[in-house]
């Protein structure tokens, strides 16, 4: 049986049906894309971008304390998130989030 994306440091069981709706079903499977190809991932299946959720996944992939991230490593890793929101935001099969998906919903929202 594959081990639950909750097994890994720092990851609970939000972050399990997260990766579930991103089609990540499993923390062998999370290891085998990285923090990157998953958060992309995360993004796309609609969720709300967040530097430390980002920063927290690769801590726990590398299995560090999520409080690990500090000065230039931290300031890379918001390079890496920012140029990771950007690329997503630029796709037209990404789920909107926050207002724009509730516009969206309502048949307001992006051009269609």
């Amino acid at each position: 049986m594959a081990e639950p994306v909750s097994s890994i440091r720092n990851l609970g069981p939000a972050m399990d049906e997260a990766c579930a709706k991103a089609g990540i079903p499993s923390a062998e499977a999370l290891r085998e894309m990285g923090a990157d190809e998953a958060y992309k991932r995360l993004l796309l299946s609609g969720i709300r971008p967040h530097f430390i959720g980002y920063y927290v996944l690769h801590m726990g992939l590398q299995g560090r304390p999520w409080n690990d991230c500090k000065g230039e490593e931290k300031k890379a890793l918001r390079v890496r998130f920012d140029a990771l929101k950007a690329e997503v935001a630029a796709r037209s099969d990404a789920v909107p989030t926050g207002i724009e998906r509730f516009l969206d919903q309502i048949g307001v929202g992006q051009k269609r």
